[in-house]
């Protein structure tokens, strides 16, 4: 069965960001992608120098129409990143709806991008829009740590703390969870980082419920990505398509994808750059077609601990 994604996310001319980042792994797991891009840029923010247009909400609306009077507006999966403008976001509310009137099936993977570290790098304007109207629409979400926090209101301070705001989330609509990052201690020390998942998943047709909670140390790389999270988020809509059961396998093919691409990429950076110098925004743009087979095939390198599981 042919699997069609309608990915709306930054485009840039060059480096690996938004679409960018996902296009070519998800056609490389046998997705047909249908992007649309966002803003187009040069390049990414964390450059010296950028240059690019944004799409408004009304030419974001024109190229939905021409998809719709076409008759090719069926999707199985939709895909949204980055995005800083409210009536751009509520556009894309009504796009997913009636989408998923014409798909009930349809699975909507959202990352709810806003922030990081304990700040918001979006107009705080979006904060209730994502709470009331697109978290409500998800099926699968990936924030990290302050994200989650901003979205319950909750604060995570322990594992039980990161459990109880997955299950609010769960209770907001998605019924996947992965928390992407957060600042919880590593019980391998402070060279990992932590990131949880959880799925409940309940069947209307025969009543049953699975619940599963997983948890991953991650190996920490001493350099500023751009770009991992979107590919995080395609990752996660690829692996738990091939998995949907199965949320430890899904998430450890997704983290490791994640560990070969970044170590293949900070080696090539710190080789462009030299001895004793930190490489250039440039140097550490993700090094994707190289990873064309870890992509495919990814050699497992973390493994999920199972922290709950329960059917009934």
């Amino acid at each position: 069965m042919e699997c069609r994604v309608l990915s709306i996310q930054s485009h840039v001319v060059r480096g690996y960001v938004g679409n960018k980042s996902a296009t070519f792994p998800l056609q490389v797991l046998g997705f047909e992608v249908d992007s649309i891009n966002s803003v187009q840029f040069s390049n990414h923010t964390g450059y010296a120098h950028w240059k690019g247009q944004v799409l408004t909400a009304e030419e974001l609306n024109v190229l939905y129409e021409g998809i719709k009077l076409n008759n090719v507006n069926h999707y199985d999966y939709i895909l949204t990143g980055y995005s800083r403008d409210i009536s751009f976001l509520e556009t894309v509310v009504d796009i997913i709806k009636e989408l998923k009137k014409a798909n009930p099936s349809l699975v909507y993977v959202c990352d709810p991008v806003m922030g990081d570290q304990g700040a918001m790098y979006v107009p705080e304007n979006l904060l209730p829009v994502y709470k009331n109207k697109v978290v409500p629409l998800a099926d699968i979400l990936t924030p990290n740590q302050f994200e989650a926090e901003l979205l319950t209101g909750r604060k995570i301070n322990t594992e039980e703390d990161a459990i109880e705001v997955m299950d609010l989330l769960h209770k907001m609509g998605p019924e996947t969870v992965v928390l992407t990052s957060t600042d919880l201690p590593s019980k391998q020390g402070d060279q990992f980082l932590v990131a949880l998942g959880s799925q409940k998943i309940s069947k209307v047709s025969d009543g049953t419920n699975t619940d599963q909670k997983i948890c991953m140390d991650i190996p920490k790389v001493d350099a500023v990505f751009v770009g991992t999270g979107d590919l995080f988020a395609a990752m996660m809509l690829a692996w738990t398509h091939h998995h949907p059961k199965d949320l430890k396998t899904a998430c450890e093919k997704t983290v490791s994808v994640m560990h070969h691409v970044i170590k293949r990429t900070i080696t090539y950076a710190n080789e462009m750059a030299g001895p004793g110098k930190r490489p250039t925004p440039a140097q550490l743009e993700l090094r994707m077609v190289q990873s064309k087979a870890d992509i495919e095939n990814p050699a497992i390198v973390v493994e999920a601990k199972v922290l709950q599981k329960s059917s009934q």
